[in-house]
Order: structure tokens, then C-alpha cells, then sequence
């Protein structure tokens, strides 16, 4: 690239090019001075690498990602995760007395995830919203809001535009981005970058697993700052050794993952079932199937499926079963609904515990996490 320099213009400005020197002005005359940001990124993050396409370049990048992600925000021998160096304060934060999470696609299952995490950790209730209909609607916002507009590009017009009818309500900004100085970004109070790297790839998939992660350490962050509970040392550690563990399943369950789908890309249609927060899981990988091979796919909560998807299961239209067997009565109700899957002789796909010799038993074809 010729420059790393980038100057943004907001609505309403005017530059004016010589080869001397860039001028920004408003619609009324006036100068605008402004700093240029650096892009970080390089010529490489956007090319393929030798891989096929980007979509698998991005998967097999997620291990990197993360570890930018946790960069500078993560002091394992303090115990701490620090956001404060990125503007997130105990003042913004203190009179907050519910969230808004907005967000379109896949950082809207962000946020769905991000739901349990914090009304789970921290008490605070938690509304997640598709942008495209928040923005349509009367939300009950006023200053003790906290918005969340979450945005891999930072540039998604019906997020913005929630975002833009929330600060008009008086609630405080706060934004999960990935790319810098984008218009979401600079219209945010307080943005927290995911680190993420250029994602090509339609699908997004290292966009998604570190938003996730932003909001783990936000809410993490927050218990910190409100309950004067630094997290245990064991919980930071499997933080930092994330990108090598994903790292080295992504590898191992590849040629697995492989075999399942040249067994079943003929199908019609799939059901993806999870409970809590796989629930959200679930509807991602839904998403998935139907962003990347066209076959029809629904996300359900599994607790959900006898009520509507259940006349559907026959011997051609498998079910994708996510479940956590440490997550004990959800585990056993997940189980359950497996089984009535099962009775129905629909074929079952399980991405579960590894330790799960049920699912092994239940399932047509297991991958064990």
C-alpha cells in the first residue's frame, strides 16, 4: 500500500487534495483539523495465504485473533483485565441501570450470548435487539442506559442508526468494532476494538468469536470494578491459552468435520439445537449453513423444538445437537430432546463434551470438544 495514514471524513465535510497537503472543511467554510489513524493491518491479511479461499484462512486465523484480542487487556500475574487505558470507566458505567445490545446477523448472536453472560455475572438486565427493528420502535432508553452497538465493520446502516436514535434518548455509547475509525466507532463514547484483522470471508468467524470474548472480558471487567472480585487466577490462565487450544482442536477435528459434511451436503434442510448459552450458538451455525451451502437450516432452543420443528425430524433431515455436559440439568434436557429426535429416527449431529459416552451412543456422527 502506498499509505498507512488514514484521515476520515465525517457527514457534511469536504476535502480538498493537492499534492502538498490534504484540507478538511465543514459546509459552512470552516477549517477541521483532525490526526490521522494508523491502519495496523498489512498487504498479507488480505490475501488468501494458500489457502483455497478466505473462509477457511479465517477460520484457522481465530487462534491469532484471539490473542490480539486479549492483547494489553489480560496482566495474568495481577489477576486483572483492564479496559480503562480504552476510556471504559467506573464513572460511564456506574449509574447504569439496564443494557441495550444492538447489533445485526452474527453480532447480534454475539449479543445474545453476551445476555447470559452479564445478567448472569452481574445482575443487570439485558435486552438484545435486532438492529433492524430496534430502530423502528419505541425503546424505553433514558441516561441510565447503557447502548451496545455491536458492528464488525463498524459501518452497518440499521446499527448505526439504533445507535444514533439511542444517544438522541440520552443513554451513554459504547461500541464493539473491528475496524478502526469506522462510523460507528467515532459516533461511539467509549469503543472496544476486537483486534480482529480484515475479514473478506462473507461468513464471519474470527469477528464472532472475539466479540464474544470482548464481552467475557467486559463483563469480567465490570465484576471487577462493582464487586471487587478479581477473577481467579485458573479462569485468566484458560483465557490466555485459548488461542493454543482452539489452535489444535481446529486442526485435529478438521478432516473429522470434513467426513460429516460429504456425508450430509445433499440434504434439503437442518435443525441446530442448543440451551442457554448455546442457544445462541445454535442459531449461528444455522446461519452458517445457510450463508455457506445454501441448504435451508433453523436455529432452535432445543427446549423449543416440540413445539413446531419436531413434525419435521425424518431420516433425511439431520439435527445438529450442541450441548455441555458440565452444565448438568441443561445437559440432561438436552439429552432428552436428543432422544425424542432419535424416536423419530432423525439422524443426529453432536458437538459436545467429549466425555459424553450418551451423545457417543445417541449420535450418527460426534465431535467431541
Amino acid at each position: 500500500p502506498f499509505t498507512k495514514k488514514v484521515l476520515f471524513l465525517n457527514d457534511g465535510e469536504v476535502a480538498i487534495l493537492s499534492k502538498d497537503k490534504v484540507e478538511i472543511f465543514d459546509l459552512e467554510g470552516n477549517r477541521v483539523k483532525r490526526d490521522p489513524v494508523i491502519i495496523t493491518w498489512d498487504l498479507a491479511s488480505a490475501e488468501k495465504g494458500g489457502f483455497p479461499h478466505f473462509l477457511l484462512k479465517e477460520i484457522y486465523e481465530q487462534p491469532e485473533a484471539i490473542k490480539h484480542t486479549l492483547l494489553g487487556r489480560v496482566d495474568l500475574d495481577k489477576r486483572d483485565i483492564d479496559f480503562s487505558k480504552e476510556g471504559l470507566e467506573k464513572e460511564f458505567l456506574e449509574d447504569v441501570e439496564k443494557i441495550f445490545i444492538v447489533a445485526c446477523g452474527t453480532s447480534y448472536h454475539a449479543g445474545l450470548v453476551a445476555k447470559y453472560l452479564i445478567e448472569n455475572n452481574l445482575k443487570i438486565p439485558v435486552e438484545v435487539d435486532l438492529a433492524s427493528e430496534f430502530r423502528y420502535r419505541s425503546p424505553l432508553i433514558n441516561s441510565k442506559t447503557l447502548f451496545i452497538a455491536v458492528s464488525q465493520s463498524g459501518e452497518t446502516a440499521d446499527t448505526l442508526a439504533g445507535l444514533r436514535l439511542a444517544k438522541k434518548m440520552g443513554a451513554k455509547i459504547l461500541s464493539i468494532c473491528n475496524v478502526l475509525g469506522s462510523t460507528i466507532a467515532r459516533e461511539s463514547e467509549v469503543v472496544l476494538y476486537t483486534q480482529a484483522g480484515p475479514e473478506i470471508s462473507v461468513a464471519s468467524t474470527k469477528a464472532f468469536v472475539t466479540q464474544v470474548l470482548i464481552f467475557i472480558l467486559f463483563t469480567l471487567y465490570l465484576k471487577k470494578l462493582f464487586y471487587k472480585e478479581n477473577e481467579k487466577r485458573e479462569k485468566l490462565e484458560a483465557l490466555i491459552k485459548l488461542p493454543s487450544v482452539l489452535e489444535k482442536f481446529t486442526k485435529e477435528v478438521h478432516s473429522e468435520v470434513k467426513k460429516i459434511a460429504k456425508k450430509w451436503y445433499n440434504v434439503g434442510n437442518c435443525l441446530y439445537l442448543g440451551r442457554n448459552i448455546l442457544y445462541p450458538i445454535a442459531l449461528e451455525g444455522a446461519l452458517k449453513l445457510k450463508e455457506i451451502s445454501y441448504i435451508h437450516a433453523e436455529g432452535y432452543a432445543a427446549g423449543e423444538m416440540k413445539h413446531g420443528p419436531i413434525a419435521l425430524i425424518e431420516e433425511d433431515f439431520p439435527t445438529v445437537i450442541l450441548a455441555a455436559k458440565e452444565t448438568g440439568i441443561i445437559y440432561e434436557k438436552t439429552l432428552s430432546n436428543a432422544e425424542e429426535v432419535k424416536s423419530r429416527r432423525g439422524p443426529i449431529i453432536a458437538f459436545v463434551s467429549e466425555n459424553s459416552e450418551e451423545f457417543k451412543k445417541l449420535s450418527d456422527d460426534f465431535v467431541g470438544i
